[in-house]
């Protein structure tokens, strides 16, 4: 929803009806350089959105407020590691609250770390650009760590939400898909991509598939 019109929020919703969720970036201006949603936006995009919402935080003290997300009735809250010392309790906080839980890491993150993670989350999101701004380049040298998760969920037997953001476009979804993801978050590619949203869903997943 980063390239919505903010103005006309229910308008761009049914836009991308056919879509399988409602990708909101939530900042907070600290962990990074830009200030978008907080929980009652979130909860009123909740009451009117046709399709399930996934949350990223891109926010510090995810312990604190990541709960208040899964509250609004968010299908999946996604979190950054590096803004959190105990990811696992904050995975633990968002099942309480009653979502389905992620975790995230930026460009430069090494996800050796957080692969023992996957065993406790529904999905693992790698940032394909540096988060903060919609409309970057794709950073297809992160790919590894894309199939580096892919190979721990089918060590794990687990099935898992594996998902990139940033630079997604007909252009690149399939080096993502190629690489193991399945959930490809697409803003400017949707709502700037000169056919409607719907066109441009469809075109995305010929694409990928």
């Amino acid at each position: 929803m980063l390239s919505a019109d903010f103005a006309n929020m229910e308008r761009d919703l049914q836009l991308i009806s056919s879509a399988d969720a409602v990708h909101v970036d939530v900042m907070d201006n600290h962990f990074v350089p830009n200030l978008t949603f907080g929980v009652q936006m979130v909860s009123r995009i909740q009451d009117t959105s046709p399709i399930p919402l996934d949350v990223h935080l891109m926010i510090d003290n995810p312990e604190r407020w990541a709960p208040d997300y899964a509250r609004t009735g968010a299908d999946c809250v996604t979190f950054h590691v590096e803004a959190t010392d105990n990811p696992k309790r904050v995975i633990d906080a968002i099942h309480s609250a009653g979502a389905k839980a992620g975790i995230s890491v930026k460009p430069g993150t090494p996800i050796e770390p957080y692969l023992a993670l996957v065993e406790s989350v529904e999905q693992v999101l790698i940032m394909t650009v540096e988060p903060g701004f919609g409309g970057q380049a794709f950073m297809p040298e992160v790919l590894d760590k894309v199939t580096a998760v892919r190979a721990q969920a089918e060590h794990l037997g687990k099935e898992l939400w594996i998902q990139v953001d940033g630079g997604v476009s007909v252009d690149t979804i399939g080096q993502a898909a190629a690489a193991g993801a399945n959930t490809f978050v697409a803003g400017s590619s949707v709502y700037a991509a000169g056919m409607s949203p719907q066109e441009a869903i469809s075109a995305l997943r010929v694409a990928a598939e």
